[in-house]
């Protein structure tokens, strides 16, 4: 099966539509305020209305409540949430329940002990994404092109479907597919111009370079 692709941090129809026609499955909008890829409800509405059938949306929240959750999920028309704070396995069965989508769990990966996290979400969230502990002190959870040993994914045998986030670019998405077997690679920073600017031809070689 492809390797699926998630082009993180869209906020242009431009570069949206780029994602669709460079051959990425999944998108993600930002809804987490301090971050430079951040949208508002009334941007994430206008954007799904022109996001093709070929895309699933995804929307990124950071220790979120219910109501700002019902709000973004509503505007955005989302097809699955995000989790890429500190919430627990009981939040994240929270809000699965609550809401009725796939969630997805972030996983901040420094070490083995990082990885062993997993296997407290089996039961309470649909998909795990492995990316790169920010530094102490960052004002962002990710999206700043930090990488982690791959090596460490060897620890993972858990039931759920995984995707690989952190530091990935045209330059080495290929290897670290090959290197973890990745069923899914997630990009946001890799194909930026500058902070929260997405380049529409660093999408389109990016992806390539996946699913080459």
């Amino acid at each position: 099966m492809p390797v699926r692709i998630k082009i993180c941090g869209l906020s242009t129809p431009d570069t949206i539509a780029a994602c669709a026609h460079a051959g990425a499955s999944h998108i993600g909008f930002n809804f987490y305020p301090p971050s430079p890829r951040f949208v508002s409800a009334e941007q994430a509405a206008k954007l799904s209305e022109g996001v093709p059938a070929t895309l699933q949306k995804v929307g990124v929240f950071v220790d979120a409540d219910d109501a700002f959750l019902a709000q973004m999920v509503e505007a955005g028309k989302l097809d699955a949430i995000q989790l890429h704070g500190k919430e627990t396995p009981a939040r994240a069965a929270e809000v699965c329940a609550r809401f009725d989508l796939p969630v997805w769990k972030v996983l901040s990966v420094e070490n083995e002990e990082d990885i062993a996290q997993a296997a407290e979400y089996s039961d309470t969230a649909d998909f795990l994404l492995f990316d790169a502990k920010t530094p102490k002190g960052s004002a962002l959870p990710g999206g700043m092109g930090h990488s982690f040993d791959w090596n460490l994914l060897k620890a993972y045998h858990g039931p759920l479907q995984w995707g690989l986030a952190g530091g990935l670019t045209a330059d080495n998405v290929a290897e670290a597919i090959n290197a973890t077997g990745a069923q899914l690679v997630d990009t946001s920073s890799g194909v930026e111009s500058a902070p929260g600017i997405k380049d529409a031809a660093m999408i389109e070689t990016f992806c390539k370079a996946a699913l080459s």
